[in-house]
């Protein structure tokens, strides 16, 4: 029989990123469900307390909408059949039934400052990872490789406390060829992008009427475009923005790596769409620091997909996977 791999998908970032990885791997029987967790955030999730998050409905419900789309096979949970390998998106939470089995984890953008809960988690294993965020992706442990998208990225995790022999530079989907997002229909050139955060909805601090005033005065009457983050609230942002930047769109939809692409200025808050300015040139502003990111910046190899399969192959069938470092750094093979 064939061997079967679950993806576990999140975002649509996460989500697209699992379907490019499954279509390198055909000789698998490949399955997909949204994220999940443990009896307790299945059941918040059921309640409506985990909307801040990749498990709540309104993530979830669009997930299943575009793996039903792809017309990809959906097994939610990963109920009906007992994997080979498990292929997930985060670390934050591992399901009960991927314990024991081999896993790959996949970066899937990037990760979130060390803030104070960070901290305690790092030192209080027993607190739930989650409330660090991303930023403690891959401190669980509970994965046989972890895909990254640079070097700097392997130094990152190395530094947060991830073993360096399950670390597998790959580069990520999403990130690996940002020049192709220059061919696009999208309608405007030469303006001022700032794409917006969900960091309210996740409980995390922001002032948006600052980043809205620091985007007008970088605009400087220039035309200024806001990117809405899918998973924040469209009406109440779209109301601060018309209040504070009168004149400015608003586009609550559309690809925001499409539009990245055509403007001259980029402007972000904590979003792993700065690294698509930053490959392509642009001017870019950031929460973060310019020179770290640009040492983060994920491999631009265009085969990112196939060698993170490579990996899984090599999870799979007990063969050893190299990094990147051990092929010259070049794109093609990870073996």
């Amino acid at each position: 029989m064939r061997k079967k791999v679950l993806f576990i998908c999140g975002s649509m970032n996460q989500t697209t990123q699992m379907e490019q990885i499954a279509g390198e791997l055909s000789e698998y029987d490949c399955y997909f469900t949204p994220y999940y967790g443990n009896r307790f955030l299945d059941l918040a999730s059921r309640f409506g307390l985990a909307e801040f998050s990749v498990m709540g409905n309104k993530l979830a419900g669009r997930c299943l909408e575009y793996l039903a789309s792809r017309d990809l096979r959906i097994d939610i949970k990963g109920g009906q059949w007992r994997y080979d390998l498990a292929v997930t998106c985060s670390d934050l939470v591992i399901p009960a039934n991927l314990l024991g089995r081999p896993v790959v984890l996949v970066q899937e953008g990037m990760t979130d400052p060390e803030t104070f809960l960070y901290r305690l988690v790092k030192r209080f294993r027993f607190l739930p990872r989650w409330l660090a965020s991303t930023a403690a992706t891959g401190l669980s442990d509970c994965y046989d490789f972890f895909c990254v998208a640079s070097f700097g990225y392997r130094d990152l995790f190395i530094r947060k406390g991830v073993k360096p022999d399950k670390i597998r530079v790959t580069g990520i989907p999403n990130f690996d060829d940002c020049h192709k997002y220059l061919d696009n229909e999208f309608p405007h050139q030469r303006f001022v992008l700032a794409c917006t955060s969900d960091a309210r909805e996740t409980f995390k601090t922001d002032s948006r009427k600052a980043f809205i005033r620091k985007a007008v005065s970088v605009a400087n009457g220039r035309q200024l475009i806001f990117k809405l983050h899918p998973n924040e609230k469209a009406d109440r942002a779209t109301r601060e923005i018309n209040r504070h930047a009168p004149g400015a769109l608003v586009y609550s939809a559309g690809s925001a790596e499409k539009m990245i692409a055509n403007c001259d200025v980029l402007i972000t808050e904590y979003s792993s769409t700065v690294y698509v300015g930053l490959a392509l040139g642009k001017e870019v502003h950031s929460y973060f620091n310019i020179d770290e990111l640009r040492r983060l910046m994920p491999i631009q190899n265009r085969a990112s997909a196939r060698n993170i399969a490579e990996v899984c192959r090599g999870a799979l069938e007990g063969y050893p996977v190299s990094s990147l470092e051990d092929t010259g750094r070049a794109g093609g093979d990870v073996r």
